[in-house]
């Protein structure tokens, strides 16, 4: 009952340890906005595991803190940001809302949100009356004022969110406060939706409007901003986050472990940053199956070696399988060819190679897993998995 440690997807580790230097650099950009001082949108990348989203949800408390208003996205493939920015969107300016002097400057922006929430289209229904048409929007964004005509209503999403992005960073000013934007999984934005986010975004960046974007994505999001937008590497402050170094991943065990009382010997420290390789879910799915098994304190490395098969097998469920039950046959075959191979990225040819193929024939598979966000595309000719220690895994299963 006791036990601190918290292997869950995006839940904040009990300690938030070898990230200093980039909650340094989001406050740094909070505070360059609070005086007006021109700053970029920011941007994190890394592996599944690595506390992306931990990290982006601590940027939104550090926001909150200063009185901005916030709102969070998940993007997902093939599904446009039109509904989830005005919903996000309308969580900041509600937050707001109670500290604006003029009531009704906050409806009209309302009106505004309103409008450019129904302004896109939906596939039809199926049936015949909807063949190969599209219809209006009749989703109703739960905004209780009428919708405002003429701003962020065109239909085209890159007018339409820059137009709305400028007026919420101008309700923002109004009240002395700032406005971010948090959006996770950035890398499944459909094309045309990323381009029609970074063309607001440099609108933003033009004119000093109080509103950031704060995205977090696997390692190839830049590449995706960039055959977007040619400006995208200036629009945004990059900062990459992997695995902690030995001096961090002690700190996520021992700190927790301490307020309860409880310590671990340096052979168990070493023995749990061999297991988990500095992986931050990793260190927490060891140190979880660890506590539960050791039977007093210090912990020692025999409890490790006692805990390790308990925890690779919760990994192997949780973790990697239901990754890889997700997969398709053939984009099983092109993963295990990709493990075989070695565990950074490999060329797509030499995976045609292994299993005997033409690179070409191969395409639909390897698409269909970067769509999956299973591997990604590291560089031109080359893909690499998105979990780590993926291709031991694979080679670990039987053929």
């Amino acid at each position: 009952m006791r036990n601190p440690y918290a292997p869950g997807a995006g839940q904040r580790p009990p300690e938030l340890a070898g990230r200093d230097r980039e909650l340094r650099q989001f406050e740094v950009v909070l505070e360059r906005v609070a005086r007006g001082r021109p700053e970029r949108s920011m941007i994190i990348t890394g592996l599944r595991g690595v506390g992306k989203t931990v990290l982006l949800n601590a940027f939104r408390s550090m926001a909150i803190q200063r009185l901005w208003g916030t709102g969070k996205i998940e993007a997902r493939p093939d599904q446009s940001i039109r509904r989830p920015v005005a919903s996000a969107l309308h969580m900041a300016v509600r937050e707001l809302a109670p500290r604006h002097r003029a009531p009704d400057r906050i409806e009209t922006f309302l009106g505004v949100l309103k409008a450019f929430a129904q302004a896109g289209e939906e596939p039809a229904g199926k049936g015949a009356a909807g063949k190969g048409r599209a219809r209006a929007h009749r989703w109703q964004p739960g905004i209780d004022v009428p919708a405002g005509r003429g701003r962020a209503d065109s239909g085209d999403l890159e007018i339409d969110l820059t137009e709305l992005f400028v007026d919420a960073a101008s309700v923002a000013t109004d009240v002395g406060a700032g406005i971010s934007l948090f959006v996770d999984e950035m890398q499944d934005i459909p094309a045309d939706d990323v381009s029609a986010l970074c063309a607001a975004c440099h609108e933003l960046s033009q004119s000093g409007g109080p509103l950031i974007v704060v995205g977090a994505g696997l390692p190839h999001l830049p590449a995706v901003l960039s055959a977007s937008k040619s400006y995208s590497e200036r629009l945004f402050r990059y900062a990459r986050i992997d695995r902690l170094d030995r001096e961090s991943a002690d700190i996520a065990l021992l700190a927790p472990a301490e307020r309860e009382d409880v310590t671990f010997t340096e052979d168990a420290l070493d023995a749990l940053y061999g297991a988990a390789d500095g992986y931050p879910y990793f260190v927490q799915a060891y140190a979880k199956v660890v506590w539960d098994v050791a039977p007093d304190t210090p912990i020692t490395a025999d409890d490790i070696r006692v805990a390790a098969p308990e925890a690779e097998s919760e990994l192997a469920v949780g973790f990697f399988g239901s990754r890889y039950e997700r997969a398709t046959p053939a984009e099983r075959d092109y993963m295990r060819a990709m493990a075989v191979l070695g565990d950074g990225p490999v060329p797509t040819s030499a995976v045609a190679d292994q299993l005997g193929r033409k690179p070409s024939s191969l395409s639909p598979a390897r698409d269909g897993l970067i769509k999956k966000g299973l591997i990604y595309s590291a560089e031109r000719g080359l893909v690499a998995f998105t979990v780590p220690h993926f291709g031991k895994f694979l080679r670990e299963q039987p053929a």
